[in-house]
């Protein structure tokens, strides 16, 4: 009786763990789908399931799911000729924005109004910056001048979104040779103070100096969340580029700064 009663106990601990992984599983797909849709604004179920490697059915399964949660929403759009039916393209609710680190708004929004009261503009600027080197610091490791701009750039990406950046990169290459890469664009799709940077400018200069410091050399912003950008891109001069000054220093200007 007692070698039956461990085989049910077994039994059901194998059982819990299988749901528990089932539920991680889950979980991390539905993640997934959010931060697509917040690096793309949108995307059809066809999308999706190309990223996730998934058949449609089974998105569309996880996205009613996230829909009934609030955190997407699902728009219509008619295909060219009004040929067949209209497409459906899904976007984040505002409510998603929480799943998103934010972590540092409240804090920021009050250091900065303190700051701002007691010491000058170019006072603050030059306190950002200094923070924005200090932050660099954790990054580097003994190796890491040695290392080539793609290697230099997957390291920075994987700092980046340990601390919410959701960050990539690539290669922007000139037309007539595209075998070189002229720059690298690096992007990063959420902002960790995104509710306070619109009144702060200062946030998005101290990002522009952390940009500089990780990747070891000057780069440029070229667009920015803060504007209504699809997202923050830094481009990073390489080769002849890097030797240009027009193409190093071209950078969108921020409103209110």
């Amino acid at each position: 009786m007692l070698y039956f009663k461990l085989g049910i106990d077994r039994g059901r601990r194998h059982i819990n763990a299988e749901i528990d992984r089932q539920q991680i599983t889950v979980q991390m797909i539905r993640r997934r789908i959010l931060e697509i849709l917040k690096r793309r604004k949108s995307a059809t179920v066809g999308d999706l399931a190309r990223h996730l490697d998934m058949a449609p059915v089974s998105v569309r399964y996880h996205l009613d799911i996230l829909q009934g949660d609030n955190l997407i929403q699902v728009s219509k759009v008619h295909r060219e000729g009004n040929v067949g039916r209209p497409k459906q393209i899904y976007s984040l609710t505002k409510e998603a924005d929480d799943y998103f680190p934010d972590n540092f708004a409240p804090l920021t929004a009050g250091l900065l109004a303190q700051m701002k009261k007691a010491l000058a503009p170019d006072q603050v600027e030059a306190a950002f910056c200094a923070l924005a080197r200090e932050m660099a610091q954790e990054f580097f490791e003994d190796d890491i001048d040695n290392a080539c701009v793609e290697s230099r750039l997957v390291r920075v990406s994987e700092f980046l979104n340990e601390r919410g950046y959701l960050a990539r990169w690539e290669k922007e290459t000139l037309l007539e040779d595209e075998t070189e890469a002229a720059s690298y664009l690096l992007h990063t799709f959420n902002c960790p103070y995104a509710s306070v940077s619109s009144e702060h400018r200062e946030l998005c200069r101290m990002d522009l100096e952390l940009m500089k410091e990780l990747v070891g050399q000057s780069c440029c912003r070229v667009d920015s969340l803060a504007e209504d950008g699809r997202c923050c891109t830094y481009r990073i001069p390489h080769g002849k580029s890097a030797q240009t000054e027009a193409f190093a220093l071209h950078e969108i200007p921020l409103i209110g700064q």
